[in-house]
């Protein structure tokens, strides 16, 4: 997706431990207009899936989860990192480990809200390692989900998270693709989707 690789290399900042920083756009000052033309974009990809619920994680995927789900018509689910007194009742649980928060969550979904009926569309800001993405397909294959697919905004090819899913036959669709960038030299090369 042309318009985010530009967003990208406008006002990136890449930093030492392979993180890039684009919370002026997408992770904490969100630019809607971005995340609906993103959404726009999964909606042409998986519009043919009979999609009824999208699944994100807090805190980072809710801004792209929420513009996916309103191009689907359907509720956004987001996995919640830790349980409160208002979740009642039995919950999916998958542990996760945050590649940029350095540590371990068990995150939670009320089995309420996801069904073995719903086919699911997962959606996060970045895919890594593929850590988060792991957690909630795990939690979907525990309610007996059918799982349409991942639509990430930013995948960073070079850690391997996205190749990894795509080997286990996971469809991943990825609106940006990074396969290198350099903190040094403030570069990024973009790969394209398969």
């Amino acid at each position: 997706m042309k318009l985010l690789e530009e967003r990208i290399l406008s006002d990136g900042k890449i930093y030492e431990g392979n993180v890039l920083k684009v919370d002026s756009f997408l992770n904490h000052q969100l630019d809607v207009k971005l995340l609906s033309e993103i959404g726009a974009e999964l909606k042409r990809l998986y519009g043919n899936c009979g999609i009824t619920k999208i699944l994100t994680i807090e805190a980072s995927g809710i801004g792209v989860g929420c513009m996916v789900a309103q191009f689907f018509d359907c509720p956004l689910l987001f996995a919640k990192k830790t349980k409160t007194i208002n979740i009642k009742g039995d919950v999916y649980h998958s542990c996760v480990e945050s590649f940029t928060h350095q540590c371990v969550y068990d995150v939670i979904v009320s089995k309420d809200f996801l069904k073995s009926e719903d086919t699911v569309l997962i959606v996060d800001d970045f895919l890594a390692k593929g850590n988060a993405l792991n957690g909630l397909i795990d939690i979907v294959n525990q309610s007996g989900a059918r799982l349409a697919g991942c639509g990430i905004a930013i995948e960073k090819a070079f850690q391997g998270g996205g190749d990894a899913l795509r080997q286990k036959g996971i469809r991943v669709e990825s609106m940006a693709i990074i396969e290198q960038m350099d903190s040094g030299t403030g570069e990024i090369i973009f790969g394209t989707r398969n």
